[in-house]
């Protein structure tokens, strides 16, 4: 055990940055907010043991998780976003224009008001605004809503960390005041004079600008990744810049004589890359992608491996400092879940590969691809549901053709149509419309996508532990002993296979209640049925329970009815009721509240009864057969942040 534990503290360093990502998630998975001094408590002691147990590095790594525990915390308690308290229908809505996303039916404006803080309203009307202009419209704005599921998106904590205070609508908009120093966005211009959304996406990467139905149907061929400006664009784009800028001082003698070529080249790189953040809108995994990018050129610059574990890993521990919040989205955990998957192959294991050059392509691009969504799959079934069967296939097909084809002449297309020239554009656009006809055809193939349904905490914790352990934890080929040689698969195996029969064995929820308690569900032959087809106070709450349930999302919302107003979902050991409006509550509260086998009463009103205290059902949650009910938390910081 000694010799095992000595030969690790060479990729000591590399547990570091997972465990604070584990101490991030924790805080962020809590039911209830810790308090302020709790948390200041934790990071002080999580810094003070890493710097005094700097030689003890395994002391240290635990000191890691109490550090992102309580940094994650101060972190969140420091933000100031007023979040707001009640919908608001029919205002008067001023604000200072700050960001444009075009695209789709409905234009998204995001505002600074004076009133409600920073907000996001669509709209459908036509006025020309630009960003810097001051305008009003009559609209409403919404609450953020807390998860519809336990351990689910939680959009407001989603928006308090995207500094938004609501989202809502904006009607008969006027322009009130357009500053003679405004500045314009160059975004804007591009996406008017390109009229292209393959521009709109792909360049300034407007998040709606897709056809309907587009979007679904390449994530169902595992390529919904191109349509998030992240890691792929930064890697072509930052590629095509470094050949360019690499050949252009290469041909200057006197300056290659005195220093590599390399060098400047990675200088002009990251300032092209640099500009194309800007255009691009700098989203979250845009900034992502740029420090992971700005690292591996400070390591490629200065002569080093730049695609490391331990370069990744710095990378990691930076971004989940600029923000803890990163750790719970999706786009940082596939992004890095892919990363260190991709580097563990072709570093660790290093497979051979065919001596031709046409094989050993097409080699590495599957076992590749195949790594990246192994690795990649938990977290898709996490955060989506789902997961894409011929993702392999779809991205051997499809991602050369993006990156060799459409991109560049979007690339072109987009500075070309900058002055008159739509050519490339159109040329684009009639290979994309070819490339989805045949990605489309694939994704009607049956199967093609599998909906799990709902992955427990503690499934993704141990699979994730299980996936750190085949990374980072270094085997011993002088052990005779096969376990102990090959320690860090067997301890893969172990904690994956663990994960996976707890998620076989979780049992489905039997019942589901909304937050604000309009919405109700209950599996009927294993399909959901709910109180009523639509609800645009709880829009999302539909698909996310399907998504919880197993089922495919998106399908048609059954409905079942109640006698007199009155809901009653029959179990064999007790009943769960729901009334549906006052006149049933009034007229039958009473005897339902004496009865035995009645465990939970809720209703679409606030009520409240010291004789039925224990049954009455607050807030939004979910009911299991066995009787025990999880109740969806909104009290968190970013629920009701203190005025």
């Amino acid at each position: 055990m000694k010799k095992f534990l000595y030969n690790q503290h060479e990729n000591l360093f590399l547990w570091s940055p997972i465990v604070t990502a584990f101490g991030i998630a924790l805080y962020f998975s809590l039911f209830i907010e810790p308090k302020i001094t709790t948390l200041a408590i934790m990071f002080i002691i999580g810094v003070s043991a890493i710097i005094a147990l700097r030689r003890r590095p395994f002391f240290a790594i635990i000191a890691c998780f109490i550090l992102g525990f309580g940094y994650a915390g101060i972190y969140t308690h420091m933000k100031n976003v007023p979040m707001l308290r009640h919908d608001i229908h029919g205002t008067e809505i001023t604000g200072n224009v700050t960001e444009i996303d075009t695209g789709g039916e409905k234009t998204k404006i995001y505002m600074h008001t004076e009133n409600f803080g920073k907000v996001r309203v669509s709209t459908t009307d036509t006025i020309d605004i630009k960003i810097g202009d001051t305008i009003s419209g009559n609209g409403g704005l919404f609450k953020p809503k807390p998860a519809d599921i336990p351990h689910g998106f939680d959009f407001a904590r989603h928006m308090y960390f995207k500094n938004l205070s609501a989202t809502g609508y904006l009607r008969d908009i006027k322009i009130i005041y357009t500053p003679d120093s405004a500045v314009y966005s160059v975004r804007e211009p591009i996406h008017e004079l390109s009229k292209s959304f393959l521009t709109d996406t792909l360049v300034l990467g407007y998040k709606n600008a897709l056809p309907d139905g587009h979007r679904d149907t390449w994530a169902t061929n595992g390529m919904a990744h191109i349509w998030s400006i992240s890691g792929y664009h930064m890697t072509l784009i930052g590629g095509w810049l470094f050949i360019l800028f690499y050949f252009i001082f290469r041909l200057i003698p006197p300056l290659v004589r005195h220093i590599p070529a390399r060098i400047p080249a990675i200088a002009c790189t990251w300032i092209g890359l640099l500009g194309y953040i800007f255009i691009s809108g700098a989203g979250v995994a845009t900034l992502r992608a740029f420090i992971m990018a700005t690292l591996v050129m400070v390591a490629f610059m200065f002569g080093r491996n730049a695609l490391s574990l331990r370069i990744i890993s710095i990378a990691l521990f930076i971004i989940m400092l600029f923000n803890p919040y990163y750790v719970m989205t999706a786009g940082f955990q596939l992004s890095f879940a892919a990363i260190f998957g991709i580097i563990w192959l072709w570093q660790n294991i290093n497979p051979r590969t065919p001596n031709s050059k046409a094989l050993k392509y097409v080699y590495t691009a599957i076992l590749t691809a195949l790594v990246a969504t192994v690795f990649t799959a938990p977290f898709i079934i996490l955060h989506f549901g789902t997961i894409p069967i011929y993702g392999i296939i779809g991205n051997i097909i499809f991602l050369p053709i993006f990156s060799f084809i459409i991109m560049p002449l979007v690339i072109i297309g987009t500075m070309c149509a900058c002055v008159g020239i739509h050519t490339p554009l159109e040329i684009a656009h009639i290979i994309y419309d070819r490339t989805y006809s045949i990605a489309e055809k694939l994704s009607q193939i049956p199967y093609s996508e599998i909906t799990i349904g709902n992955i427990p905490n503690g499934t993704i914790i141990l699979i994730s532990i299980g996936l750190a352990c085949l990374i980072f934890i270094k085997d011993d080929t002088s052990f005779k002993n096969f376990f102990a040689r090959h320690i860090g698969p067997v301890c893969a195996i172990l904690f994956i296979c663990t994960g996976i029969t707890i998620c076989a064995t979780t049992e489905k929820p039997i019942f589901y209640i909304s937050h604000d308690h309009k919405l109700i569900a209950t599996p009927i032959d294993g399909k959901l049925q709910f109180n009523k087809s639509h609800d645009s106070g709880n829009y999302f709450a539909f698909d996310n329970w399907k998504k919880f349930n197993g089922e495919k999302i998106g399908t048609e919302n059954l409905r079942f009815t109640a006698e007199s107003g009155v809901y009653t979902i029959l179990q064999q050991n007790f009943d769960i009721v729901y009334f549906k409006n006052f006149v049933s509550l009034s007229k039958h509260f009473s005897n339902l509240c004496d009865n035995p086998h009645i465990k939970y009463i809720a209703s679409n009103f606030d009520i409240k009864s010291e004789k039925c205290a224990d049954k009455i059902i607050h807030g939004g949650g979910v009911i299991y057969k066995s009787g025990k009910m999880i109740q969806i938390p909104s009290n968190r910081w970013w629920h009701n942040r203190p005025e």
